[in-house]
């Protein structure tokens, strides 16, 4: 009997934790999603951040970070991973397979842009995000998708009826006979070969300027293999 209530206080602890709106990291506990600093101040905190800091610096971003609504941020993870990719392709093009390219050989006058793809105007929140998804316009000029979409992968349907939602930062690409969706009623005409979607790891961090969502370690800036292969 004990072990049978003991199962069933656990059931609900999880469903309860799922379902909670200060749980702003995927997999983590409770947490008071507010800082008591700006978006770029809580940057600057984090090691995690540190090449993410130095490119806001670079592209003289630190204002528009700090005056916009969400910023899907990027991890240091994320800005190597492009640069090892742009080491591959340089490489190639100049057929010199000891071609060094590193941090300091961006464009930072091209990175702006491609960073601010990143920042929207709009207040965007994991509670109101759906599996369809809606675009919002990003900071660059350019449509994102933004998904809520439920993880079944790790609980188990006959105890839990309700499952985590992962955030998804999505951008979509033109196929044949399928163009970029312009309004969110175009979604329902895509196919999955057009979603280039990267998920959060964090979300819902609540900054005095901002919200702030942090992609995974897995995703390339720019979604830079995609875009050019």
């Amino acid at each position: 009997m004990k072990n049978t209530l003991y199962l069933f206080f656990m059931a609900l602890l999880a469903v309860a934790l799922f379902s909670c709106k200060k749980d702003y990291t995927i997999g983590g506990s409770v947490h008071d999603p507010h800082v008591n600093m700006t978006t770029y101040d809580y940057l600057k905190t984090n090691p995690l951040f540190d090449t993410v800091v130095l490119l806001i610096d670079k592209t003289g971003l630190k204002e528009e970070v700090n005056a916009t609504g969400t910023f899907f941020s990027i991890t240091d993870y994320d800005i190597d991973n492009y640069i090892i990719q742009r080491q591959e392709q340089e490489r190639t093009i100049r057929v010199d397979p000891n071609y060094k390219f590193t941090f300091d050989s961006l464009d930072f006058r091209l990175m702006k842009d491609s960073l601010r793809a990143y920042l929207f105007k709009d207040l965007i929140t994991l509670d109101k995000a759906t599996k369809t998804g809606k675009l919002y316009k990003s900071n660059d000029g350019e449509l994102r998708l933004v998904q809520g979409i439920p993880n079944t992968a790790y609980t188990d349907g006959s105890v839990f009826t309700q499952y985590p939602v992962y955030l998804y930062l999505t951008k979509l690409v033109a196929k044949p006979g399928h163009p970029v969706p312009t309004t969110d009623a175009d979604l329902a005409g895509t196919i999955p070969e057009q979603y280039l979607q990267a998920v959060c790891q964090t979300t819902g961090i609540l900054t005095t300027n901002g919200i702030l969502h942090v992609l995974n370690n897995n995703h390339t800036f720019t979604y830079f293999a995609d875009k050019f292969n």
